[in-house]
């Protein structure tokens, strides 16, 4: 079993140094543990799955403002990456707006450009442009590959938690339960927390500058989380949170506003 040690090792670096992306936005790079080639067809069929179960809202006021918000929006993005010299990355990109009947307030998007808005979320937005703060954060997260990011940080963590098991194969039962359940709470601490944390405050940087480009103005995003903090009932703390606080997040937005109009600036829009 020793021997199994140094080979994990050996297997496990060349991936991690193979595995990664760079982002055309960002300009960063990112672990690419699964390609968006495997991730987007998964994706598409969980999404047509989660539709031909739920009640998709279509041919009402609402349901052709989700869609025309995230048309803009998406035609913003491809601007952007098309002047950054990144005419093609959304080619396999396959945009979907879907509006759901449910009270939920929450909205959420997967890899390719799969997007749900629910109904709940509407009386929070008040308006197309409130539709725009949450329709560019979504975007943001699948232009910025966060889910290829998410699910190759837990295939990371289960990769840890394997080489941890083959490290402490000699240690006592009681021993090997005290540092797999160690290596749980510190990797979600410290490692899967903040990571999420940080993909939230991405997708709200990004996604104000594409909401700007598309048109509406970047001052709706800190409005628009200053009414849904309103909404906030009992919170944790930040540090056991994967999303950061509301004052956090506010007070961030209204940082992030005139960065937001200098970008739409380079593309003719001004207000």
């Amino acid at each position: 079993m020793k021997k199994l040690r140094p080979l994990f090792i050996i297997v496990l670096l060349p991936l991690l140094f193979s595995a990664c992306a760079t982002n055309p936005l960002t300009g960063r790079t990112t672990m690419a543990l699964v390609s968006n080639r495997e991730l987007f067809p998964m994706a598409f069929a969980q999404y047509r799955q989660f539709l031909a179960e739920s009640t998709v809202v279509t041919n009402t006021a609402d349901a052709r403002m989700i869609q025309r918000v995230g048309e803009r929006i998406a035609t913003a993005a491809q601007l952007w990456l098309s002047a950054e010299g990144y005419g093609s990355y959304m080619d396999d990109y396959e945009w979907e707006f879907a509006l759901i009947q449910d009270d939920t307030v929450n909205a959420w998007a997967m890899p390719g450009g799969k997007i749900a808005f629910y109904t709940g979320i509407l009386p929070v937005t008040q308006t197309e442009a409130g539709v725009a703060v949450v329709m560019g954060h979504e975007i943001a997260h699948v232009l910025l590959n966060h889910g290829q990011q998410r699910m190759s940080g837990s295939l990371l963590q289960e990769l840890g938690a394997l080489g941890l098991t083959l490290a402490t194969l000699n240690m006592s039962p009681e021993s090997q339960a005290l540092t797999m359940t160690a290596y749980g709470v510190g990797s979600t601490l410290f490692g899967t927390l903040p990571f999420s944390r940080q993909h939230e405050f991405e997708a709200d940087e990004y996604g104000l500058i594409l909401m700007a480009i598309a048109g509406y103005h970047p001052a709706e995003g800190a409005a628009f989380w200053q009414r849904m903090s309103s909404y906030g009932g009992a919170s944790v703390p930040q540090f056991l949170s994967t999303h950061p606080s509301d004052s956090n997040r506010i007070q961030n937005l209204h940082r992030l506003i005139p960065v937001a109009l200098a970008k739409a600036a380079e593309f003719g829009v001004h207000y």
